[in-house]
């Protein structure tokens, strides 16, 4: 990959400046000695050697288990994803763990106390990547989870766990290869359907071709097995990397996340009158494209200012600015026909991504941009329809799960600091598996600082201290949840930062 260039970086750092500037509102609140930045994270005797050093190796060691020559690419059961199961197996049970995987390609790792009947405790992420992607998403959680589990396991705390305590590799959770999300999760969740075995990707293959090939039994009951007893489950926690700027502009390694947006996926057809781009006047022309162009600008103003293009009726004056905190709308992909330079296109595809932690705000957008583009295209006289493509609600955290993840957070980056720091809390607009695992328990997320917010790219950079302080904080909460019934960590707590940006 060539270098960047001088312009890029500048571009970058302006971005930072503004975000800084966007959040110093909420700096405000904190005291003095929490705001500044924190000292560069050190010291010993906090089990360096395997939640930082062993786990960032080995973080470098599955980003090069690819499917792709140059890049990182491993997707739904290929076969870097075949090889990289068997590496994570190997990790699994040197942090003393019994292994399986099971007929979704989920990835288990479990100890089991003797005589416990209490529920599991669940961590855990995605293995499989976008395309050209980084070395921290998904893997992140994964391998902080059983490194924080290999302490245990050095300490002799394993032993005296309480309840039993489970990583799960999920087999997929991007849905690059078959366009449908937490393939692996939902089914743990017991929420896949079985219509999914039919569902298939562009060379034709199907999900159920894909587990035939790997020696899965490719068949609803086999995949009906995989879900688990929601009674058998206390909760899951993931430890994932931000994907957002908020937490390195707020100067903070962790944060904890109080609710995944809900998300909305639209298809917008515009249809118009194909013709030769230099014979058919201006007058006469029915162009999908300036319609099209039209209904983008029409959508990002309704999502930067919603008050000025929502409705009395739409009843837009029950939004407060904490509701609508969060709320974005993207056009991603835009596909024309013929798609050539000397003709008028006959039709313009574009995809619409809202999402929203409100889930009424994100409805009322919905209507209200449909609505839009209905005006829009009547007085353009091009014909338009909006498909609905997918939908999915808010998911909240957990509010106990949450705050024992603040506690263990904010001792972990304290003891590494050597002072008190407070944790921030966020929001998460991108989707998890977290998402998916709320309809079988309680689940609850730390955030792990990003360099830029960049992520989905080969630019994913997490500090090692930062992913040091994650498995520390994990190690805590572990100890706090099921070591012992007593509280391992101070009660009292300093008011957290919000960050809703």
């Amino acid at each position: 990959m060539a270098p960047s260039s001088s312009r890029p970086m500048r571009h970058h750092h302006l971005y930072l400046l503004l975000i800084v500037v966007s959040v110093s509102v909420l700096l405000t609140s904190v005291p003095a000695s929490a705001a500044d930045e924190l000292p560069e994270l050190g010291g010993d005797g906090l089990h360096k050697e395997i939640l930082r050093d062993e786990t960032v190796l080995r973080l470098k060691e599955l980003g090069k288990i690819s499917d792709g020559e140059g890049y990182l690419e491993r997707t739904f059961l290929s076969p870097a994803s075949i090889r990289a199961t068997a590496v994570i197996v190997s990790w699994m049970k040197d942090a003393g763990l019994i292994t399986w995987v099971d007929q979704m390609g989920n990835i288990h790792g479990r100890f089991e106390p003797a005589n416990s009947t209490q529920e599991a405790l669940l961590m855990g992420s995605h293995m499989d990547t976008v395309i050209d992607a980084g070395m921290y998403d998904g893997s992140l959680g994964i391998i902080c989870a059983i490194s924080a589990l290999k302490v245990l396991k050095v300490t002799g705390k394993l032993q005296r766990l309480t309840r039993p305590v489970e990583v799960i590799a999920f087999s997929d959770e991007e849905g690059v290869r078959f366009q449908t999300t937490f393939l692996g999760s939902a089914a743990v969740a017991g929420t896949l359907p079985e219509s999914i075995l039919q569902v298939s990707d562009k060379s034709g293959t199907t999900v159920q071709d894909v587990l035939k090939m790997n020696s899965f039994e490719a068949t609803a009951a086999a995949i009906s097995q995989v879900s688990y007893n929601p009674e058998s489950v206390g909760s899951y926690v993931e430890i994932h990397m931000e994907q957002g700027p908020v937490l390195e502009a707020l100067r903070y390694p962790l944060g904890v996340v109080k609710g995944i947006a809900g998300q909305t996926r639209l298809k917008v057809i515009v249809d118009g009158s194909q013709g030769h781009a230099g014979t058919v006047p201006m007058k006469l022309r029915r162009d999908p494209m300036v319609a099209a162009a039209e209904l983008v600008v029409t959508l990002e103003r309704l999502c930067k200012e919603p008050n000025k293009l929502l409705t009395y009726d739409e009843e837009c004056g029950c939004f407060t600015e904490e509701s609508l905190a969060g709320l974005v709308c993207t056009v991603g992909e835009l596909l024309t026909w013929p798609s050539a330079s000397n003709v008028i296109p006959g039709q313009v595809n574009f995809t619409v991504d809202i999402r929203a932690m409100d889930d009424k705000v994100r409805e009322t957008i919905v209507t209200s941009f449909s609505r839009l583009v209905l005006q829009r295209c009547d007085d353009r006289l091009v014909d338009c329809k909006v498909e609905h493509k997918h939908s999915a609600p808010a998911t909240p955290s957990d509010p106990e799960l949450t705050s024992q993840l603040k506690r263990a957070a904010r001792s972990a980056v304290s003891a590494m600091a050597g002072r008190a720091a407070e944790t921030p809390v966020l929001m998460s607009g991108a989707g998890h598996d977290a998402m998916a695992m709320a309809k079988l328990t309680k689940m609850g997320m730390v955030f792990v600082r990003c360099r830029g917010g960049v992520s989905h790219s080969p630019e994913e950079s997490v500090m090692d201290d930062d992913v040091w302080a994650a498995g520390l904080a994990l190690v805590n909460f572990i100890e706090q949840a099921a070591v012992s019934s007593e509280l391992l960590l101070p009660e009292a707590e300093p008011d957290a930062v919000v960050a809703d940006l």
